[in-house]
């Protein structure tokens, strides 16, 4: 980030203000543990602050602290936007394009306060005054760490704030597995560690509390699955009549994509899951070495993301979707060409 911004930041931090801190739409352990994180750092800097998630954050990240105390835009709209047209100053964190946030976007076109971008997706759009956007880090936490480093305020980082960072450096990595894990990655997490986080009991808050019916989910899933291995990608379809008939909550189809990864010689993973109140397939994209998602999804399935890890969306039937997607992966040189 350029020194200048980082001054004109402290500036408009050095006095109490109006803050308000916005993830993604269907928010993961980034984005809420980011927004947390800069939430409990901002509180101790006197600013008066709110976190507004465009709507539900999976439950498995409920134990969050202070995440009973996130607005959601989707079932508190009037004071959500109440809010967002006080604020004084606005961030946005795990996304760089507006339209990430739903519905929210049109309410915060209408707001004249300055933004703070913090992410590290690929392709930021230029909707704000001050932009922290770096691909080479594996999360958002990361950033953020940084950040508050920039602004020479590493001393307010505590426990609280370390659990929340923690938990998005962890589940973003992939449990410290993604390429994009460094050095500095871990000189964080020490850093976080010595100053109390439960490391040892996040992993089984985020990963080990799974329901009954999340876990038959997750097998309907794999019984789903099929494997092109001429072409080394497997994919997972899941039915709108599958989801409910295993009560599905948000969350419960988080992770289930990396499953087709873990088979011998698959490169390219990818999830299909319809839903009917949206009428679209919402689709998850995971690969493993050079295959580019990112541009994958771009390309045909109006998403974005990362290099090896992606999402998109199809307004085609889910059978349609899946012609659709097996076509594209038969004239993809890369793929036929991968040992």
């Amino acid at each position: 980030m350029k020194n200048f911004d980082i001054q004109k930041i402290k500036i408009h931090l050095s006095k109490p203000k109006k803050i308000v801190i916005i993830p993604h739409r269907n928010p993961d352990g980034d984005a809420m543990g980011s927004t947390l994180g800069l939430y409990h750092f901002l509180l101790k800097l006197n600013h008066e602050v709110v976190v507004i998630s465009p709507n539900e954050f999976p439950e498995f990240l409920d134990w969050l602290p202070a995440a009973d105390k996130v607005l959601i835009y989707e079932k508190q709209k009037p004071e959500a936007t109440k809010i967002i047209n006080e604020a004084e100053l606005i961030f946005t964190l795990d996304f760089n394009a507006l339209y990430r946030v739903g519905e929210m976007e049109t309410a915060l076109k209408e707001v004249s306060c300055p933004f703070v971008m913090i992410d590290h997706h690929q392709k930021p759009d230029d909707y704000a005054e001050f932009t922290y956007s770096d691909t080479d880090f594996g999360s958002t936490c990361e950033m953020v760490y940084n950040f508050i480093e920039f602004l020479d305020q590493t001393l307010f980082i505590d426990k609280t704030i370390g659990t929340c960072l923690y938990t998005g450096i962890l589940t973003d990595s992939g449990s410290f597995r993604y390429p994009k894990t460094t050095g500095q990655t871990h000189r964080i997490v020490a850093k976080l560690i010595d100053l109390g986080i439960e490391n040892t009991i996040i992993p089984n808050l985020l990963f080990d509390n799974n329901s009954y019916n999340r876990l038959q989910l997750l097998g309907r899933a794999l019984q789903n699955m099929k494997v092109l291995e001429k072409y080394h990608t497997s994919y997972i379809t899941l039915t709108q009549s599958e989801l409910d008939e295993f009560h599905h909550v948000k969350g419960d189809t988080e992770g289930i994509v990396n499953y087709g990864l873990t088979i011998k010689g698959i490169v390219f993973a990818a999830i299909f899951i319809e839903n009917k109140e949206e009428k679209i397939i919402k689709i998850s994209f995971r690969s493993q070495g050079n295959f580019d998602v990112n541009q994958f999804a771009r390309d045909h399935f109006s998403g974005g993301g990362h290099i090896n890890a992606a999402g998109g969306k199809s307004d085609l039937s889910l059978q349609e979707t899946i012609n659709k997607f097996e076509k594209l992966i038969t004239q993809n040189i890369y793929l036929n060409e991968t040992n």
